[in-house]
């Protein structure tokens, strides 16, 4: 019926309104994102590449020495390569800042004289939004700023994040698994680590550990986010203002997350396509607003 299809249209808006300049920042002159004034944000994004390269590598010299089936080393090494391709896209994906010209996505709002405006920026802030001090940009639906991403999470790279820390969590699973089926149910010759392997098993063994306990209580807050609705910093407020039980903001939609593409994208670390970008954000602009309004006439 006509009610059924007018609910699978979507307004699709494919232009650029980014900037073209082979530049890297986080202002909105600069074509590639990318937060260049955290030192130890670099230091600990990198670290999670090497850590995470490192852990490949001992699994493939578990497979090269027939320690392991090559199998296991095949699923294992995809695992990491789709961590790690979400880490860059997390890294490398603006997280929803807010523009200078950003306007209310309501329109009794835009006609309105009185707007929450960033004392920083000096522009609109759209409810729910901060703004960050190390990116220094409003961020919509900002969660917290993750030195290990060098980036802040918001309503744009929620997506990404969440698939690197799944991710994460399922090769460091899967590794001590491996680890513990080899030392506590084989007992051929061929299952026994000897020299630079048993160093790196251990070594291993303990950063699986220490991954599966920081990205297990990562996820569990990112779980209760979208179900309340809320980012971190939004809860921490309530949390000193003694207002948790005040909180009215409904759950998270899955596709406000993971986009309305086919469900093989929700697990790809590829940008969602929002079935209402405005609304997700929390904005709009101009230049957009005259778009659809040309698309709809």
């Amino acid at each position: 019926n006509d009610e059924g299809a007018k609910k699978d249209e979507y307004y699709y808006d494919d232009t650029n309104d980014f900037s073209w300049d082979c530049t890297f920042g986080t202002q909105e002159n600069h074509g590639i994102w990318l937060n260049t004034k955290d030192p130890p944000g670099y230091i600990m994004s990198i670290l999670v590449w090497v850590l995470i390269f490192y852990s490949g590598i001992t699994i493939a010299f578990l497979a090269e020495s027939n320690h392991i089936a090559h199998i296991l080393a095949y699923v294992y090494c995809t695992i990491c390569a789709l961590a790690l391709a979400s880490h860059a896209k997390t890294s490398f994906s603006d997280p929803g800042t807010v523009p200078s010209c950003a306007v209310p996505i309501n329109l009794a709002a835009r006609q309105s004289e009185k707007h929450f405006m960033c004392g920083s920026c000096s522009s609109y802030k759209p409810p729910m939004s901060h703004h960050c001090r190390i990116c220094n940009r409003c961020v919509s639906r900002m969660d917290h700023h993750c030195p290990w991403m060098n980036n802040c999470i918001g309503a744009a790279n929620l997506k990404p994040f969440i698939l690197f820390l799944g991710y994460t969590w399922i090769g460091s699973a899967l590794a001590l698994i491996i680890f513990g089926c080899n030392y506590f149910l084989c007992s051929e010759k061929s299952c026994e680590f000897d020299g630079v392997l048993v160093q790196l098993v251990r070594f291993m063994t303990i950063l699986c550990i220490g991954s599966i306990l920081f990205t297990s209580s990562m996820l569990a807050n990112v779980v209760f986010g979208v179900m309340t609705g809320e980012g971190t910093i939004d809860r921490l407020k309530r949390q000193i203002a003694n207002t948790l039980d005040q909180a009215d903001e409904p759950p998270l939609k899955l596709e406000d997350v993971f986009g309305i593409g086919h469900w093989v994208t929700w697990l790809l670390p590829v940008d969602p396509i929002f079935p209402d970008h405005d609304r997700v954000l929390g904005f709009s602009v101009p230049q957009r607003l005259l778009r659809e309004g040309n698309e709809n006439t």
